[in-house]
């Protein structure tokens, strides 16, 4: 064996993850690892527990299992000490603050940056991502389609300068349209080097964007590989690509 070649640190590493709810196990002992630069998605049909998975990696629900983020256990941390860290998620259903303005919700993404003229060129840089947020940004985020709060929702995450991006189930509800875009800044956002973990219903859309994809059923990961095998695997073209 060559020790020359050590392999990398996982950016996340997810260990025998459970979460129930009311006796109801929801997630079953999942495992799963995402390398540093890498896209990696994770498919299933509605319920499969992948947003239970998302919300207990970000400490948003009680779990047992270890999820560690740069060699780091985030068991002991809560969500609001991840953010620091250069962790940040776009929350399924968006979660924009309704009563504040397009700008004030960028902004918020920020808050715990100290270095305002950085801040400001960074909200340039939103607006030139998503055109749309600069003509609305005086409007209060609760006006906005869907579409434009789920470009709002990403904007302010990306404002946090992560590291690690996780996507929940960016493309809900959206037109086709703006799906397009949606999945155009997810690529040009893995471009420029962020890791990313996205969890989405539209299997195809995903796959033919990661690296990496784990299929999940009923709390746990049937199905790994590369996300171009997973989109010629008969199984996942029966149950998530329609064909």
């Amino acid at each position: 064996m060559n020790t020359h070649h050590k392999r990398p640190e996982p950016m996340l590493s997810v260990r025998d993850l459970r979460v129930s709810y009311g006796g109801i196990q929801a997630v079953k002992g999942v495992s799963f690892e995402v390398m540093p630069g890498e896209l990696v998605c994770l498919i299933g049909s509605n319920g499969a527990g992948k947003t239970t998975t998302m919300k207990a990696v970000t400490r948003l629900l009680p779990c047992t299992g270890d999820v560690l983020y740069q060699g780091q256990s985030l068991t002991s941390q809560g969500p609001w000490d991840l953010v620091g860290q250069g962790l940040a998620m776009v929350p399924e259903g968006r979660g924009v603050f309704a009563r504040m303005t397009v700008l004030e919700n960028l902004q918020m993404g920020a808050y715990q940056r100290q270095d305002p003229a950085d801040v400001a060129a960074d909200i340039e840089r939103m607006y030139g991502l998503f055109p749309r947020l600069k003509e609305r940004r005086a409007q209060l985020a609760g006006t906005l389609s869907g579409g434009e709060q789920q470009m709002l929702a990403m904007g302010r995450a990306l404002m946090s300068r992560p590291r690690m991006l996780l996507l929940d189930e960016p493309s809900m509800g959206l037109s086709p349209l703006m799906v397009d875009r949606i999945f155009e800044v997810i690529a040009q956002v893995a471009a420029e080097g962020v890791t990313l973990l996205l969890v989405e219903q539209n299997a195809s859309r995903a796959l033919k964007l990661a690296q990496r994809g784990y299929v999940m059923e009923s709390g746990e990961i049937t199905l790994t590989g590369p996300a171009a095998e997973l989109l010629d695997d008969p199984k996942v073209q029966a149950a998530y690509l329609g064909h």
